[in-house]
C-alpha cells in the first residue's frame, strides 16, 4: 500500500514539475541548468560504477541494527549486501548529482547523515579531495562495509561517526564548527527529519546546501519538509521528489520550485 501510494505521489509530480523556461531566479535557472541537468562526466563515476555493481553482487550477509523508519522492501535483522545496495543505497544519477554540486562549490566541510554502503559518500568525497568528509552511521556493520568501499577507492577524506543520530549529529556539528554542505540520508521519520535540520541552522552560512533524502517517503517526511520549506533561514528549496534542496542566499527572494529531474 506504501508504494502504492507513493507510486501516485510521483505521477503527480511528473504533471505538476516544471522545467528550466519556466524558472524566473536567475540562481535558481544556472544552478538547474548548469548542475542539475548537466550530463558532464568525470572519472570517478567509471570506478563508483565499478564498485556498486560489485555490491550488486554481493550476498554476505550482516547484521543491521536500523534506528529509523526502516525499509519498505525488507527490515530483517539480516540483510545481504546485494540487497542494500539495491534497495538502500542512493540511485546513480542522484550521487553524480551531489559530485557536481561539491565540485561546482568546493565545499569543504561536508556532513552525510547516513552512510549505508558509502557510495554517495564516495561521490562526496571524490568531487573535493581535500574536503573534510563527515559520514554517520547507525549500523556498525554497514559501517564497517562502507569503510571498505572508502579503502578501495583511497578516499581518505572521509570520517565514519557510528552511533545513534540523535546522540552522534550535535557533537559531529559542534566539532567542524561549520557546514557547507549537509546529505540527511536516514530516520526518515517527521520528527527527527525536522530536528536534525533545526539542529544543523546554527552552523550554515549564505553558500550552506542542504539535501533532504525521500522528502515524499511518508505523510511525515512531507511535514517534515512543508515546515523546512518555511523556515524563515530558508530562501530558496527545489523539490525533485526523491530529494528537497534547501538554499539560504542572502537578498534571494523565498521560492519554492518542484523541478523535473
Amino acid at each position: 500500500m506504501h508504494l502504492i501510494k507513493l507510486i501516485f505521489k510521483y505521477l503527480r509530480y511528473l504533471i505538476v514539475a516544471k522545467t528550466r523556461y519556466s524558472i524566473h531566479s536567475p540562481f535558481v535557472f544556472k544552478f538547474y541548468s548548469d548542475i542539475i541537468l548537466s550530463d558532464k562526466h568525470f572519472y570517478p563515476f567509471d570506478s563508483i560504477a565499478k564498485v556498486r555493481q560489485a555490491l550488486l553482487k554481493n550476498q554476505d550477509e550482516i547484521t543491521i541494527t536500523d534506528f529509523g523508519a526502516g525499509s519498505m522492501f525488507n527490515n530483517g535483522k539480516k540483510k545481504k549486501i546485494s540487497t542494500i545496495a539495491k534497495n538502500a543505497a542512493k540511485p546513480e544519477k542522484f550521487g553524480k548529482l551531489f559530485f557536481r554540486i561539491i565540485e561546482e562549490t568546493q565545499a569543504q566541510n561536508i556532513v552525510e547523515l547516513g552512510t549505508s554502503l558509502g557510495l554517495s559518500t564516495s561521490y562526496l568525497a571524490s568531487a573535493n579531495k581535500n574536503a573534510n568528509v563527515q559520514t554517520l552511521e547507525g549500523c556498525p556493520e554497514t559501517a564497517k562495509m562502507a569503510q571498505k568501499v572508502f579503502n578501495s577507492q583511497q578516499l581518505h577524506n572521509i570520517k565514519i561517526t557510528v552511533g545513534n543520530f540523535d546522540d552522534t549529529f550535535p557533537s559531529v556539528l559542534e566539532k567542524i564548527g561549520r557546514i557547507d554542505f549537509l546529505f540527511i540520508d536516514g530516520n526518515h521519520q517527521y520528527e527527527p527529519t525536522l530536528r536534525y535540520f533545526q539542529q544543523s541552522l546554527p552552523y550554515i552560512h549564505e553558500n550552506t546546501i542542504i539535501i533532504f533524502d525521500d522528502i515524499h517517503w511518508s505523510d511525515g517526511m512531507e511535514k517534515a519538509w512543508k515546515e523546512i520549506k518555511e523556515n524563515v533561514n530558508v530562501s530558496v528549496s527545489i523539490d525533485l521528489f526523491f530529494v528537497g534542496l534547501v538554499f539560504f542566499k542572502k537578498g534571494q527572494v523565498k521560492e519554492h520550485f518542484i523541478l523535473k529531474y
